[in-house]
C-alpha cells in the first residue's frame, strides 16, 4: 500500500467556512473537480457501466445466495446476499454502489462476490431508492437499515453478524462513511460498534463543496444538511478503515480521501495506481489486487463471532 500524499484540508468544522483546495475555488474549479463523468468521457464512461454490470453478472452465475431480500419494510428495498452458505457464519462484506445517489443498482454491483467467496468471505449488496426520489436522507437511514438487517437477521443467511464490513465507492463511499459513523445506532437496535471496518473507495465525506456543483440539481442541499450528512463531520468510533483512492480519480475525491483517512484515527491510506474513479472498484473483483488483499486484511483481522 502506497501512502496518499499531502493536500490541502478542510479544517474548519463550522457550517459556513473551511478551508480546502477546492472550498474557496470558482463554480467551474469546483465542476472540475467533481465531475468525474466528464473526466472519463463518455465512451469511458459508457464502457465501464457496462463492465459493472456484466462482471457483476459473471461473478454470481451459479453462487450460491439469497437475492431479492427485503431488508426495509419501509421503504421495501431489497438486497442480494451472495457466497453465503448454510451452516456457516461467514464475515460479511456489505457494498454500497455508487452513481452519485441517482443512479446504479445492486444488479450492478456484485463483482467482487466471487474473489470473496473464494476467501470464505460474503458479500451482500443493498439497493437503496435513488435521489432524487427521495431525500439523501432518507437514502442513508435505508443504508443504515441494510447493516441492521445484517446484523439482526444475517444468522439465518449463513452471515456473522460480528464480522460486517463496509464499504462502497464513489457515492457508496460516503454512505459507507455514514455507515461507520457514530450516533444512529441505538435508533436500529444494533450495538455501537455493529460496523467492526470499513472500506470507501473514492468517496465523499464533507458534502458542503457539492452545494455549489452540478450533483446538487438531485440533492437539493444547503450548507447546514450538506455538514449533517458529512461523515467526516459527524462523531466517529473508528474502527479500523483503509480508506482507498484511485491516482487518476478526480481532484475533488482525491483531496476528499486524503482529508479523511488524515481524519479518522488509524485509518490506512491506499492508493490505487493506474485506476481512475471508475474502474479502481473492479479491481475488487481480482484476489490478488492491492485493493482485495486491503480488504481482506480488515476481514482477516476480526475475530469470529460466538
Amino acid at each position: 500500500m502506497s501512502a496518499v500524499a499531502g493536500g490541502g484540508v478542510f479544517a474548519g468544522d463550522g457550517v459556513s467556512s473551511w478551508d480546502g483546495v477546492f472550498a474557496g475555488g470558482t463554480d467551474e474549479e469546483l465542476d472540475d473537480a467533481y465531475n468525474v463523468r466528464r473526466r472519463a468521457g463518455a465512451e469511458s464512461f459508457a464502457r465501464h457501466m457496462r463492465r459493472y454490470r456484466s462482471e457483476s453478472e459473471a461473478a454470481v452465475a451459479g453462487l450460491p445466495g439469497f437475492p431479492g431480500v427485503v431488508y426495509d419494510e419501509v421503504s421495501g428495498e431489497r438486497l442480494d446476499v451472495w457466497g453465503a452458505r448454510g451452516g456457516e457464519a461467514r464475515p460479511v462484506f456489505v457494498f454500497l454502489h455508487g452513481g452519485y445517489w441517482r443512479a446504479l443498482s445492486r444488479e450492478d454491483s456484485a463483482f467482487m462476490a466471487r474473489a470473496l467467496d473464494r476467501e470464505g468471505v460474503a458479500t451482500v449488496v443493498p439497493d437503496y431508492t435513488l435521489a432524487p426520489a427521495v431525500t439523501l436522507e432518507e437514502i442513508v437511514r435505508q443504508v443504515r437499515a441494510a447493516v441492521a438487517w445484517v446484523y439482526r437477521r444475517g444468522s439465518r443467511f449463513g452471515l456473522d453478524p460480528e464480522r460486517i464490513v463496509v464499504g462502497g465507492s464513489s457515492a457508496g463511499g460516503h454512505l459507507a462513511g455514514m455507515a461507520m459513523a457514530d450516533g444512529w445506532q441505538a435508533g436500529f437496535g444494533v450495538p455501537s460498534d455493529v460496523v467492526k471496518a470499513g472500506m470507501p473507495v473514492s468517496g465523499l465525506f464533507d458534502l458542503r463543496p457539492l452545494t455549489r456543483v452540478y450533483v446538487n440539481e438531485w440533492l437539493g442541499l444547503d450548507l447546514e444538511r450538506a455538514a449533517a450528512l458529512s461523515p467526516g463531520l459527524l462523531p466517529r468510533r473508528e474502527c479500523p478503515a483503509v480508506v482507498a483512492v484511485a491516482e487518476h480519480d478526480g481532484p475533488g475525491f482525491l483531496e476528499q480521501s486524503r482529508w479523511f483517512a488524515r481524519r479518522w484515527a488509524g485509518a490506512e491510506p491506499l492508493v490505487c495506481a493506474g485506476r481512475d474513479h471508475y474502474d479502481v472498484v473492479l479491481d475488487l473483483a481480482d484476489g490478488e489486487a492491492a485493493i482485495t488483499r486491503a480488504l481482506l486484511g480488515l476481514v482477516r483481522s476480526l475475530p469470529a463471532g460466538g
